[in-house]
């Protein structure tokens, strides 16, 4: 057995040349930027989110129905 020449150029396949045109080149990294706000709409926004968290700290998750029908029936 030989050995492989590794200066030897790779095989370009004749379909993936062919379609290439259509291919987009894609970034790794995701470009995330907010926009900027004025003033009002920072207000706004932080009466909402202020809102949020209130609602979120003083509601309770009721437990669904059939649970609740079934403690009230075990209690009986």
């Amino acid at each position: 057995m030989s050995k492989k020449n590794k200066n030897k150029p790779k095989k370009v396949s004749v379909k993936k040349e062919r379609y290439s045109k259509f291919h987009k080149d894609k970034s790794g990294t995701l470009d995330i930027s907010m926009p900027e706000l004025s003033d009002e709409q920072t207000k706004v926004r932080r009466d909402d989110d202020s809102r949020i968290d209130r609602f979120l700290k003083f509601s309770k998750n009721s437990p669904p129905k059939e649970i609740v029908a079934r403690k009230e029936k075990s209690k009986r």
